[in-house]
């Protein structure tokens, strides 16, 4: 029996110093470690100390349910990453799952499925919503308990001798098979427990050997979890897919067809898509139909997908509403220290739905739209991190080939972005204002490279149209525009050529006249790009105009007026008005070798012109003498790999077909050839031109299977790039259709014959000389090939068109 009791007289070894404090440390260092031994029941050895989890409340059953949610309905699209998981989940060996993506792609969705597959297969299911870490600790043993994990070895735990996550772990290994998901794991960095690396596999995510841990996040850094994980990037729906989402929810809404406009307009985003479905499902909703709610997004895009967040509303509300499911993503970033990353998503959300070249977002444009400072090395930190956490992607491969130094919005992400982004900021000018500067300084150097900035160009095309359209200064935006046509149209490419001519005209005309030099050189560069799409009589009808205007304003010997004269002619050429072009050409020719020079480049250029146009009358021997005179000025004084010199060593080569000189004009078409490909690539039109004519000239000369080879490749070239129309492309296809005669293939040659005469007849009329050959072709298919003279009288060849 020990009885209490106070006394003033201390005991003798009280009163000595040095026993009284070796047990007084003594007696701390012993609290210490009882007190960290207690701590590390939820810890487990982890960087930093956890809270606590009590053993009566993990005993109780906790307070929220481990089992997994029912699928609330069809699957739809995901076929192929649910049979990857069902792989996945049948033979872990040895990894965990990570289903990564932007907020409201449908991870869960896809998790849920695959835990109703588990639970149908007879598997342990267990799902965990992603909370504090004491709850991922509660949770985590309570699903070790029910996998019979017994109270005795977890007092080992409480008492230090063992690691909480190394028990649950343990028991799960010796539970057979299971599946646990565990959701919305946003910020991988908080599992840990204590800061645990989770690649380290030491916390609580660890790959299973005999279950599969799945694990849903917006983060989706390889090197985040680890070489075991299998990462699985969730993309929005296909517009199939994503329609019958639609279908489903609403199914008095529409036809599938336009379900599937609807969902494209959405962006195949399965939280959009639930969200139209839900109001259009609603007896009282406004707009009933598919195709009334898209309308609508147009002026009421936040009102109808709930941009807008109610005040208190607590994260997990916040992830079904479109716009703050992705702020939750920038708020995580921004607490990881990446600050950039929201100014960096708002910038590109102002520029076009297109691939934007990273090197666009320098460190100076940050900085000028949103004020806070910015290098190289932060700018490029937002945007891996914009990528880690899906609001970034990069462009689908192309022909197999990655598209790299490029990134890409969704295209809801995008527009819902700029929406906050003109809600939020008080001067939203000012970052206008930096891209239209940044445009400005990056197309002018691109354009001043020549063929080197082409690519660079050509990315930015579709961002300097949606920029200039926030600039004040008309003739500043018409004179950005304007570059960039140009050099779109050197690359090839005429279709975004006309789009952006057509722009800068727009801009200019009404701000400075019909007869400003700026707006005359805008209109000419538009016809030249109409004139490359085929479309002769708008081309011709631009250039009458701009020739007549600089007549009477700079009179007839102008340089300019002789520009416009040039592609005039051009224009008719191809209208197949061959004697007026040869007119204006000589007039051109006359004048210029008499003020200019006889070796000027624009003398050469009408020189050339001259010749084509008289090889189109039939004067093959003067347009062959032309075509020498001007193809050796041309190696002299430009060089032999100069786009003129490729004209015209193009040229000469036809006339010498025409006159019978078939191997010469085979040698020239090969070096050209050669050369186009190396400098220009294989699908610039200079090097189509070269690839045809080439396959022209084997026939002549016997080589039908060559030459049949050929002209497939560039029919399939032209008709992917130029579209089925284009008169280059009708060219090939007539081409293709004779060499098939020569191999005696008559009926796969009176096909490609119909088909072009079809189109000539509807896209030139039944009189032009292109439509009369088409119809001569087809009729002969039933008697004999052409003869040589008809091989003849193919033509495509290169025209070098001066500029006003």
């Amino acid at each position: 029996m020990v009885t209490n009791y106070v006394t003033d007289v201390l005991p003798g070894w009280a009163k000595d110093p040095w026993v009284v404090w070796p047990v007084f440390v003594a007696s701390v260092t012993v609290a210490a470690v009882l007190a960290v031994i207690g701590r590390r029941l939820d810890g487990g050895g982890g960087a930093g100390p956890v809270r606590l989890v009590p053993l009566e409340r993990v005993l109780a059953g906790g307070t929220e349910s481990l089992s997994a949610p029912h699928g609330a309905g069809p699957v739809r699209g995901r076929a192929d990453e649910l049979a990857a998981l069902r792989r996945m989940l049948k033979r872990p060996d040895g990894r965990l799952g990570v289903l990564c993506g932007v907020g409201g792609v449908g991870k869960t969705t896809i998790a849920s499925a695959l835990a109703d597959i588990a639970r149908a297969e007879g598997l342990r299911v267990f799902w965990v919503r992603r909370r504090g870490q004491g709850e991922l600790a509660e949770q985590m043993t309570r699903i070790a308990l029910a996998c019979g994990l017994t109270e005795e070895r977890l007092e080992e735990a409480r008492a230090g001798r063992a690691a909480l996550p190394d028990l649950v772990w343990e028991q799960l290994e010796r539970a057979g098979r299971w599946l646990v998901v565990l959701d919305n794991v946003d910020d991988p960095g908080e599992v840990g427990p204590g800061g645990e690396p989770v690649a380290s596999y030491r916390g609580w995510v660890r790959p299973g050997g005999r279950g599969l841990l799945l694990v849903t996040s917006r983060a989706g850094d390889p090197a985040v979890w680890g070489g075991r994980a299998e990462l699985m990037r969730v993309t929005a729906l296909a517009s199939s897919a994503g329609g019958q989402v639609l279908a489903d929810a609403a199914p008095a809404a529409g036809t599938a067809e336009e379900a599937e406009r609807l969902s494209a307009r959405l962006g195949g985003l399965p939280l959009a898509l639930h969200a139209a479905g839900r109001y259009l499902a609603a007896p009282g909703s406004r707009y009933r139909t598919f195709t009334a709610y898209q309308d609508a997004l147009n002026d009421h895009l936040t009102t109808l997908l709930g941009a807008e967040q109610p005040g208190g509303t607590d994260p997990e509300t916040a992830r079904r509403l479109i716009r703050y499911t992705w702020e939750l993503s920038l708020d995580q970033l921004t607490a990881n220290g990446n600050t950039l990353a929201r100014p960096v998503l708002r910038l590109l959300a102002l520029l076009a739905p297109a691939p934007v070249p990273v090197s666009f977002l320098s460190p100076e444009l940050v900085t000028a739209a949103c004020g806070l400072p910015a290098t190289t090395v932060t700018v490029e930190t937002a945007v891996n991190g914009l990528h880690a956490y899906g609001l970034l992607d990069t462009p689908a491969p192309v022909d197999g080939a990655p598209a790299t130094g490029q990134v890409t919005l969704h295209p809801l992400v995008r527009e819902i972005t700029a929406l906050s982004l003109r809600a939020e900021i008080a001067d939203p000018a000012s970052w206008h204002r930096a891209l239209a500067e940044r445009m400005e300084s990056v197309v002018g150097d691109a354009a001043d490279a020549g063929s080197s900035g082409w690519n660079t160009v050509r990315l930015l095309a579709p961002h300097t149209l949606t920029t200039m359209q926030t600039v004040p200064d008309a003739q500043t935006a018409g004179r950005v525009l304007h570059r960039v046509s140009e050099s779109i149209r050197e690359a090839g490419h005429p279709e975004q050529a006309a789009a952006l001519a057509e722009q800068s005209l727009n801009r200019l005309q009404p701000e400075l006249g019909n007869d400003h030099p700026d707006t005359l050189e805008s209109r000419n560069n538009l016809a030249n790009a109409l004139q490359d799409l085929g479309r002769h009589q708008e081309a011709a009808d631009l250039h009458q105009q701009n020739l007549t205007t600089r007549e009477r304003t700079l009179g007839p010997n102008h340089p300019s007026t002789h520009s416009s004269r040039n592609n005039l002619a051009n224009a008719l050429y191809g209208l197949g008005r061959h004697q007026e072009a040869a007119d204006l050409h000589q007039q051109n020719l006359t004048t210029r070798e008499r003020t200019l020079g006889p070796d000027h480049p624009s003398t050469l250029g009408s020189r050339n012109n001259l010749a084509n146009a008289l090889r189109s009358l039939g004067r093959h021997q003067e347009a062959a003498d032309l075509h020498q005179q001007t193809l050796t000025t041309s190696e002299r004084i430009l060089g032999p790999d100069h786009p003129d010199t490729h004209s015209s060593r193009n040229n000469l080569a036809n006339a010498l077909r025409s006159l019978g000189q078939l191997q010469e004009a085979s040698d020239l078409h090969q070096q050209n050839l050669t050369t186009s490909e190396r400098t220009l690539g294989p699908d610039h039109p200079n090097t189509l031109s070269s690839r045809n004519n080439l396959a022209n000239t084997l026939r002549g000369l016997g080589r039908h299977q060559e030459a049949a080879d050929l002209h497939q490749q560039t029919l399939t070239t032209r008709e992917r790039i130029l579209g089925p129309d284009h008169p280059d492309t009708l060219g090939s296809r007539n081409n293709l259709a004779l060499a098939l005669q020569d191999l005696g293939r008559l009926q796969e040659a009176a096909d490609l014959h119909q088909r072009n005469l079809t189109d000539r007849e509807r896209i030139l009329g039944p009189d032009h000389p292109s439509t009369l050959r088409s119809r001569n072709n087809l009729a002969r298919t039933g008697t004999q090939p052409p003869s040589g003279s008809a091989v003849r009288r193919l033509r495509n060849g290169f025209r070098i068109r001066s500029r006003g």
